[in-house]
């Protein structure tokens, strides 16, 4: 893993600067084993090509969640999941078609308490992770993943914060979110399985997933500009949130983009070396 992800980003990202927005710890309730989780942004000064990125020796932010299984002190198991699309775009080059959501730089947590350096009580983290649960049974249970505005308030507050990747973009309320993501996400994509997560945890008010992956799906024309095939294709995505009260605040969400479009043969990184050249 170092030399094929970090000893690139390193050369071309410098000084690398880790700005962490959440950072918690907590027993997976997939397999009881113990999870770390951080989320942030790497930020320096891109003073290298990254991936066929050019350099621009200006600032450049990486939008970045990470999940680390812990055993006797050390990490055993690594999810790393980053938004390269969102580097693309800051220097300047967009190889996707204009997005549905606002493209912004991501904010950490409104009430600014996502570092959980220290102890959290085991009844709010038992509130959160039940919450959270409940608002994946919903989504689930309902078969589909455009589910009404009505199930989603459920679990999730008016004004929700709906953070997502670059491509997709973030919105602003139930009413917004439906009709900027969830919309043309179970318009475009059939017969979305879910296939459950790797881990799945909660500390505090926090909480976070990821899946390997978590759905599996036709598309059907639309999402992403994309065309409808007949191939299933999976999505590894992650989803971290904050509980106010009895319902979600704030969702960030990374989507392996890069590797859901290659599965249809949208080769991402090729196509912006070619708008590059």
């Amino acid at each position: 893993m170092a030399g094929t992800v970090w000893e690139p980003l390193r050369r071309a990202l410098k000084p690398l600067q880790r700005r962490q927005d959440i950072f918690m710890a907590g027993a997976n309730e997939v397999d009881g084993q113990r999870w770390v989780c951080s989320m942030g942004y790497l930020m320096g000064l891109l003073d290298g090509d990254w991936l066929g990125i050019p350099a621009t020796r200006k600032m450049a932010f990486l939008r970045y969640a990470e999940f680390h299984r812990v055993t006797d002190g050390l990490i055993a198991e690594t999810g790393f999941f980053c938004d390269i699309i969102g580097v693309m775009k800051q220097v300047g080059l967009n190889p996707l078609p204009p997005q549905t959501g606002a493209e912004i730089i991501v904010p950490g947590p409104q009430t600014h308490d996502g570092l959980l350096f220290g102890p959290q009580g085991n009844g709010e983290t038992e509130r959160t992770l039940a919450l959270v649960n409940q608002m994946k049974d919903d989504l689930v249970g309902s078969g589909e993943f455009g589910c009404p505005a009505d199930v989603l308030a459920r679990t999730w507050h008016e004004g929700m914060l709906w953070f997502g990747p670059s491509g997709i973009g973030s919105t602003y309320t139930i009413g917004r979110y439906q009709h900027q993501h969830q919309g043309p996400f179970s318009r475009g994509l059939l017969d979305v399985q879910f296939n459950g997560h790797v881990c799945r945890f909660a500390e505090g008010s926090y909480a976070g997933w990821f899946g390997w992956p978590n759905l599996t799906m036709t598309p059907g024309g639309g999402f992403l500009g994309l065309p409808s095939g007949t191939k299933r294709i999976d999505m590894r995505v992650v989803d971290i949130y904050r509980r106010e009260g009895d319902k979600l605040a704030e969702n960030w969400i990374f989507i392996d983009l890069l590797y859901w479009m290659l599965q249809q043969d949208v080769d991402v990184l090729e196509r912006m070396r070619q708008i590059r050249d």
